[in-house]
């Protein structure tokens, strides 16, 4: 038997109250507790393991709590050149101030580090973030890299096998080539633990310095058409089928809530010469978007034989006919031409 089960009728343990309400994940929630800074009813908490009810007041720091929402994920379009942290010591720009303002207090599934970009996963809900980052639910994040250097078929099975860097070990990646240009190669590369500038030390390890670093899914949420800068929340459907929750949990944001998104700063697509395609409008959040190359060959043979048929029926009338355009009648032979 879980422990919410054991609990049900009982209420719940106030760190995860404190998670579902968007404070903070239930770890840094325990630590806030042993510190002295949560009440409840004003009166001091000092165990993790106190169970609440709706009906209680909790306060952190003297400020009340926000009532627990139901759960809610968005993608995130994370640009380059923002830190993934609250505030910075430095004071340089985070993702908290690239947000729209009509977001509520969210906390990032993982991170990514200054210079990379792409897909980051937001949440009102600490337990669900911290869920989401532990590898064991199997899920991989997948990236799109371009590094200066040359990689071997070799070092792509080093890569698979997993390695050890400085005293610390990583486990298996899976990479693929998609192109050499220049001195650069494009790869795709796969993992499911995601530690700290992992990419980043492996490749640095094998003789390859990375450029640039682009996250394309995180699990089965894809970074699809997203410009950086810009937000959209994940249909409570998909986010219940995803994550196993109840649909009473979770939040079905309307039209208004949908359309809302950061200002964006147009930018490049996946890779050289690389488009997104992604399929019709009417699908409210894609599982999963293609990036394909452009074949040129393809299309022309594509258009060449389009250009056979007028409304793509064999024996349709000529262009020319629509249009009131009339075809040259054709010249009858003289009788009286002498040969």
């Amino acid at each position: 038997m879980t422990e919410d089960a054991k609990n049900a009728g009982k209420g719940e343990r106030i760190a995860k109250r404190m998670a579902r309400a968007g404070v903070c994940s239930r770890r840094e929630a325990e630590v806030m507790i042993l510190e002295g800074r949560v009440k409840v009813d004003n009166k001091l908490i000092i165990t993790p393991a106190t169970l609440v009810t709706d009906d209680m007041m909790i306060t952190v720091d003297g400020k009340p709590i926000d009532k627990a929402e139901r759960t809610r994920v968005w993608r995130y379009h994370k640009p380059r050149g923002l830190l993934t942290t609250n505030r910075d010591p430095q004071g340089r720009a985070t993702i908290y101030d690239n947000l729209p303002k009509s977001l509520p207090r969210v906390i990032s599934v993982g991170r990514l580090d200054y210079n990379s970009e792409g897909l980051l996963l937001l949440t009102n809900d600490g337990g669900v973030a911290r869920k989401l980052e532990l590898p064991e639910t199997g899920w991989a994040r997948r990236y799109r890299v371009r590094a200066f250097g040359t990689l071997t078929p070799d070092q792509v099975e080093k890569l698979a096998r997993g390695m050890t860097v400085e005293g610390v070990r990583y486990g298996a990646i899976e990479t693929a080539i998609d192109r050499q240009q220049g001195g650069n190669v494009w790869l795709t590369m796969s993992l499911s633990e995601g530690k700290n500038r992992e990419i980043r030390k492996v490749l640095e390890a094998i003789g390859l310095r990375v450029s640039r670093l682009i996250r394309v899914a995180y699990g089965p949420f894809q970074l699809g058409r997203l410009e950086p800068g810009e937000v959209e929340e994940v249909p409570g459907k998909i986010l219940a089928d995803q994550l196993g929750l109840d649909k009473k949990d979770v939040h079905v944001p309307r039209a208004k809530e949908l359309a809302g998104r950061a200002n964006a700063t147009p930018g490049p697509a996946l890779g050289p010469d690389a488009t997104l395609k992604r399929p019709a409008a009417k699908t409210p959040m894609p599982k999963a978007y293609r990036v394909e190359q452009p074949n040129p060959v393809a299309r022309a043979a594509k258009n060449q034989q389009a250009a056979k048929f007028v409304g793509g029926k064999p024996g349709a009338k000529p262009i020319a006919a629509k249009s009131g355009v009339k075809k040259p009648a054709a010249k009858k032979p003289n009788a009286d031409r002498r040969r």
